[in-house]
C-alpha cells in the first residue's frame, strides 16, 4: 500500500476577510473532490487572510502512479484560476 500526502499553500493577494478566504478554499476543495477521488481540508492557518493551506490524500498500489496524480491534483489546482499555488509539498510513504 502506498500513501501519498500533498500539503498546498494557495496566495490571497486580493482577500479581506474570512468569509472571503473560507469561499476561495470551498471552491478550490469542491472542484477538486469533484475532479479527483482525494480526501481534502484545510489544515492549517485557519485564521490568516492572506493565504491558505489545504491537504489532500491518495491511496494506491504503485508509487509512481500516486506521484502523477499529486502533480495532476496540483497541476488542476493552480490551473483552476480561484487561487494561485505558492508552494507545494509531499510525502509518499509506502507501508
Amino acid at each position: 500500500m502506498v500513501v501519498g500526502v500533498c500539503k498546498v499553500v494557495l496566495a490571497l493577494y486580493d482577500n479581506g476577510s474570512l468569509k472571503g478566504k473560507r469561499s476561495v478554499v470551498k471552491k478550490v476543495i469542491h472542484r477538486t473532490r469533484n475532479r479527483f477521488n482525494v480526501a481534502m481540508a484545510e489544515v492549517e492557518d485557519n485564521d490568516v487572510l492572506d493565504h491558505a493551506v489545504v491537504a489532500f490524500t491518495l491511496i494506491g498500489n504503485d508509487r509512481r502512479v500516486i506521484n502523477s496524480r499529486i502533480d495532476k491534483v496540483v497541476d488542476f489546482i493552480e490551473e483552476s484560476g480561484i487561487a494561485p499555488v505558492a508552494d507545494h509539498d509531499f510525502d509518499i510513504v509506502s507501508y
